[in-house]
């Protein structure tokens, strides 16, 4: 076992126990299409923006990326695809450590942690920045700025340093609600749930992904335990091979796979995709606020 794959192990590190939130019922398989995407549907495409859980250093934040993705992509679906697309705060979490840390977490606790809190800000709160306060490195030495306190959830700066310049809490920002989440499991299942809701994150094993380059995986031997967390946008046919397909989204970047997508092998349980997956259902997001000063004052 190569020292990457090892390093991956503690990426998904299970807080909840999933079969405590299932919930989905399974609809009859003649019931569900033989593909379907939320990449593209009737021209329009309702998914947000590819991430990268490794810049700017590395952090085993997968089940942030992998929850938080699929989640602000159900509130553009709710949407209708609105301009400006919602994105969310996955340092947020990190910050908290509302689920996990650099370390390693569980996406389904997320969404529970996301719930109980009562809300998640949007990304432009607090930007992505591969840190915990747990995390050994470099970049994240001040592990003050990686704290759940109000400055670490919110925050802006007036002005450069070198002019008097401090970065100050936002005490009310743009946010977004999760109404209820759970678990599920098993390929009609969890095609049920994408196709009533949306995305939905799931565990991954890595191992045969790290040199993934394209094409459909097909993948039957390798091991299914879980390291990783990807989210899941649809699924698709392959004729050529006669299978259906997964179509996942990861966050290691659009430099990656196919433009940071790939294509696994459906309805076999590879790679372990089928067993630990999760989902939210978006309760509420700001569309207007009571705008603050650009200096972080008069915020109400």
């Amino acid at each position: 076992m190569t020292s990457l794959v090892m390093s991956r192990m503690t990426e998904y590190v299970p807080v909840l126990n999933d079969t405590d939130y299932l919930s989905r019922s399974i609809l009859q398989t003649t019931e569900l299409p033989n593909a379907f995407t939320w990449e593209e549907q009737n021209g329009i495409n309702y998914l947000t923006k590819n991430l990268n859980q490794h810049i700017p250093s590395y952090c085993g934040s997968c089940w942030a990326h992998g929850s938080v993705s699929a989640l602000a992509d159900r509130i553009k679906i709710m949407r209708k695809a609105q301009f400006p697309d919602i994105n969310l705060s996955v340092q947020f979490l990190l910050n908290c450590q509302f689920g996990g840390s650099c370390m390693g977490g569980d996406h389904l606790a997320a969404y529970k942690a996301i719930h109980d809190y009562g809300k998640i800000p949007f990304e432009d709160c607090m930007i992505y920045q591969a840190c915990s306060s747990d995390s050994k490195e470099k970049a994240c030495a001040n592990t003050n700025d990686f704290i759940c306190e109000p400055i670490n959830i919110c925050r802006t700066c007036d002005t450069f340093s070198s002019h008097g310049g401090k970065c100050v809490p936002i005490n009310y920002y743009p946010n977004a609600t999760i109404s209820k989440f759970g678990a599920v499991k098993g390929a009609d299942n969890m095609k049920t749930e994408i196709l009533e809701n949306g995305p939905i994150a799931c565990g991954i094993n890595a191992a045969e992904i790290d040199n993934y380059h394209g094409g459909v995986l097909d993948v039957p031997k390798a091991k299914k335990m879980i390291n990783h967390i990807i989210s899941i946008v649809g699924w698709g046919y392959d004729v050529n091979i006669d299978k259906q397909y997964w179509i996942i989204r990861n966050s290691w970047g659009s430099y990656w796979g196919e433009l940071g997508f790939m294509r696994l092998v459906l309805g076999e349980n590879q790679l372990g995709i089928e067993k630990t997956c999760a989902w939210a259902i978006p309760g509420s997001w700001t569309e207007y606020n009571v705008p603050c000063n650009e200096d972080g004052s008069n915020c109400t």
